[in-house]
């Protein structure tokens, strides 16, 4: 279809009232800039700080106590700590009332940054529950076939894959649109149409087949740790068998409401949104929709922040290393604060 034609299009909206299809789009503009400054002053400082600290902590580990599960872990911490270095950028741009005042580049990488950390969060949880799945249904081949460097390898993998995959997104740069820089939107309606159809490829591959997996393993999982639930052997093994169930429990839990509570929601309303756009469904619908993308975001955008969650409530090394990071802090503040003072009382008797 001609894309003039497609532009003058009028959508109905209210009475008598009409409305281009691309002015219907933007049309709420004001709540959108308004939802994500404050969810992105809430995300930039926590996920930033978070994951940097669990990037730390993860180095801390030695060579011995670093596992499969940590390797994922880490490679998860740097892909939302790398997404939070662009929210300063969206802050800027959203403050400024939908006016893009940096390079063409930095608005592509932006755009590619988002889903690049969207689709690798989702690969790498993935991952945490498969390995997660075989620990508890068979340890022995996960001793022999998780191994850290095997992982390493099957994580450069997921960067790959979705670096390539996500590539297309780097042609959405800056436009004019009513006399403005801007950025984050496309605008011609063919662009609309191509986005709809990597949609569907994202949502099947991205998000639908991680999904299934990480429920088939929930299910193992659970059949594994109630077949195991009767008591046997010595009080410590039972002990250990216990804490093992527990955190298997946990991960796939927070792994599971994670994917229900920050990627389900999104993709589910960005294809009914796009199919609005693309359908021409009006404007009242079309709204709707538009609102619902910009709370689901949020949603999705906040996952770089819970994911620091994960790695404290479902790793005990993780714990560990934090708790020892925490108090050898606190000795070295106490070192110094006992050396200035003797270094004071040593002044004065001067």
């Amino acid at each position: 279809m001609n894309a003039e034609l497609l532009m003058s299009t009028t959508v109905a909206i209210g009475n008598n009232t009409t409305k281009s299809l691309m002015e219907c789009v933007h049309d709420d503009d004001a709540f959108k800039y308004s939802a994500y400054r404050y969810t992105y002053l809430l995300v930039f400082p926590v996920a930033f700080l978070c994951n940097i600290a669990a990037l730390a902590v993860f180095f801390r580990q030695t060579g011995r106590r670093r596992s499969a599960s940590c390797v994922v872990m880490m490679n998860l911490a740097i892909s939302d700590g790398s997404f939070s270095l662009t929210l300063p950028l969206r802050l800027a741009y959203y403050f400024n009332k939908g006016v893009w005042y940096f390079p063409d580049w930095v608005c592509r990488l932006c755009v590619y940054g988002f889903y690049v950390n969207l689709y690798t969060s989702i690969l790498f949880l993935t991952l945490l529950s498969l390995l997660r799945w075989l620990a508890v249904a068979k340890p022995l081949r996960h001793r022999s076939l998780a191994t850290p460097a095997r992982t390493l390898w099957v994580c450069l993998g997921v960067w790959v894959f979705v670096g390539v995959s996500s590539a297309p997104f780097l042609t959405n740069g800056v436009i004019e649109r009513r006399g403005a820089p801007r950025c984050f939107e496309p605008y011609t309606p063919p662009s609309w149409s191509r986005i709809l159809i990597l949609n569907y490829v994202a949502v099947a591959f991205g998000f639908l087949f991680p999904f299934l997996t990480i429920i088939v393993c929930y299910s193992k999982i659970i059949r594994q740790l109630t077949a195991d639930s009767s008591p046997c052997g010595s009080n410590l093994a039972s002990k250990a068998r216990t804490r093992n169930r527990r955190r298997s429990v946990q991960l796939v839990s927070m792994v599971t409401a994670t994917f229900l509570l920050c990627f389900l929601p999104y993709h589910l309303v960005r294809s009914l949104h796009l199919h609005a756009v693309c359908s021409r469904w009006g404007c009242n619908i079309t709204r709707a929709l538009q609102r619902g993308v910009v709370v689901t975001l949020c949603l999705a955008a906040s996952n770089s922040m819970v994911n620091p969650l994960l790695y404290y409530y479902s790793t005990r090394t993780f714990r560990e290393n934090l708790k020892e990071a925490h108090s050898s802090l606190r000795s070295s503040r106490g070192g110094s604060t006992r050396s200035g003072k003797f270094q004071m009382r040593r002044k004065s008797t001067i």
